[in-house]
This record gives C-alpha cells, sequence and structure tokens, in this order.
C-alpha cells in the first residue's frame, strides 16, 4: 500500500502525529512483531505501545523488520505507574528502550496520572532529562485532566506536546478538547472506535456509514479526525487495518454531526481521577 499523503498534525517539538497511528494495545510480543511489520508495510507511520503491554520486544522487533526506515515511523510506548519515581522512572524508560531495541523513543508518555501517588511532576522532570541526553523525541502524557497538565507547567515550566486520551463518537470530550487547544496541547484519541463495546452497532453510526458506503468504525475514525484530533487504532485483521488508515475518501455532512452529536456521553475505559494502574 503506498504511503498515505495526509498531513497530520504537528507537534510543538515540531514531529508530526499522523491521522491514525496503529495500536497494540492486547496483542503479545509474537502477534506485535508480525502486525507491526505489516501494520508500516501497508502505510501506518506511527505505532503505539506501552510498557503495561508487555509487548515492547514485539513492537520494535516489527518496527526494525518493516520495509520503511526508521526515522520516518514515530514510536510511542509509556512509562507505567509502578514506576512513578524520579530516579524509577529513568531507569523504566531505559528498560523499554531496550525492550524495543531502538536507539530513541519518538513520543513517551505518562500512562496514568495517578494522582494519589503523586509523583507525576518528578516523572516529568526525569523525562525531560532524559530527552536532553537524546533518547526521546517528544514529552507527552496520558490520560491528564487540564488540572494536571497546569501543574506540569507551573513546577516546570513545560506542558506536554500530547495528551492522549479516551475519545470517540461516545465519548467526545468536547470540554477537554476545549481546554487542551487552550494550552497548546495537541489531543490523542485512545478508544477511539469503543474498544468492542458495542459502539460500532448503533444503529445511527450505521445508517451513516450506510449512506457515505463505509464501515461504522471509518465514520468513528473519520469523526475524530474531522475534530483536528489524531487517533490510535488496532487490528490484527489486514482488511481492517487498511479500513481504519482509509478515512480520507470521504465527508461527513452537517446531519451527519447533528446526529453524531447526539450519542450518549459515557466513558468505556477507566477514569484518570481515580484510576490505579500499576
Amino acid at each position: 500500500m503506498a504511503e498515505a499523503q495526509v498531513a497530520g498534525v504537528e507537534l510543538s517539538s515540531g514531529q508530526v502525529l499522523p491521522p491514525v497511528t496503529y495500536g497494540t494495545w492486547k496483542l503479545d510480543d509474537a502477534a506485535a512483531e508480525v502486525a507491526v511489520r505489516e501494520a508500516i508495510d501497508e502505510g501506518y507511520r506511527a505505532v503505539d505501545t506501552g510498557q503495561r503491554y508487555h509487548n515492547e520486544a514485539g513492537v520494535g522487533a516489527g518496527v526494525r523488520a518493516a520495509s520503511v526506515p526508521r526515522d520516518r515511523v514515530l514510536v510511542t510506548t509509556k512509562l507505567r505507574g509502578g514506576d512513578q519515581e524520579r530516579e524509577q522512572s529513568k531507569r523504566s524508560f531505559k528498560a523499554s528502550l531496550r525492550n524495543l531495541g531502538l536507539d530513541y523513543v519518538d513520543l513517551y508518555l505518562i500512562h496514568w496520572p495517578l494522582p494519589r501517588l503523586d509523583k507525576y511532576v518528578e516523572c516529568w522532570q526525569s523525562m525531560r532529562e532524559l530527552r536532553d541526553e537524546g533518547l526521546i523525541r517528544t514529552l507527552g502524557v496520558s490520560n491528564f485532566t487540564a488540572e494536571y497538565i497546569d501543574r506540569l507547567v507551573a513546577e516546570t515550566g513545560e506542558a506536554p506536546a500530547v495528551n492522549q486520551v479516551e475519545l470517540h463518537v461516545g465519548f467526545q470530550q468536547a470540554e477537554l478538547r476545549r481546554q487542551m487547544a487552550e494550552r497548546g496541547v495537541v489531543v490523542q484519541s485512545w478508544g477511539s472506535i469503543g474498544r468492542g463495546k458495542g459502539l460500532l452497532e448503533d444503529h445511527r453510526l450505521q445508517q451513516i456509514s450506510a449512506a457515505h458506503g463505509v464501515t461504522p468504525a471509518q465514520v468513528a475514525l473519520r469523526w475524530i479526525w474531522e475534530q483536528g484530533v489524531p487517533c490510535i487504532a488496532k487490528s490484527g485483521n489486514p482488511r481492517r487495518r487498511h479500513e481504519n488508515l482509509s478515512i480520507h475518501d470521504f465527508h461527513l455532512t452537517e446531519e451527519d454531526l447533528a446526529l453524531i452529536a447526539s450519542f450518549e456521553q459515557e466513558r468505556v475505559g477507566k477514569d484518570p481521577e481515580v484510576a490505579e494502574e500499576f
């Protein structure tokens, strides 16, 4: 498949986040190696993993085995909650780098804020030092509220380039998107098609997809992109991977957008204010 020509979103670091990143949550090392290599060869130019996914070795092997040069693939991984401490977070990152078998990580995120631990600021400081060593290109967070990001800025003088959050047609996060835009933080969506919780079976989404001759998943991802938000989408199926990447040949109408606005606002994943992820 030819490389997609649709421009992504430029981050404060100067890197560009493509419209669709290939997600690897729940893939083991063996499956991740194959799927990541195939996804890159099919046209994906960004791959997302995390230490908590226990598949960094497979993801890194897939990146290295792909036919696309390493510097044209944006690789994201994340600091797990159990390693949230200033020096331990550095050790954890270097373990991720070894697992991936790469010289650097393009985008490194604090996976969850874990406010009860109150360690995310010191981890952010450690990540800045790792970036100064040339080991990380861009710093970001995941599942952060505006309040937590404001604290990072107040105590370190730097906002994250990216905030990766649950966002989909069933949980549209309009207020958080507004808050992040005000702070110059790019929102990236996870759970983009509802994580198998029935969102794609919604009759309204199916009605829109039938009108455009596309799949419900493509409508869901297209809606996210039309909000200016790059997304993460995962599938081990080559046909679905192709469909998830192919969301630029149609546009949603005003009627489509009005119908999507009527979707219920419910989380599928955990609430970052109370989530415990170790």
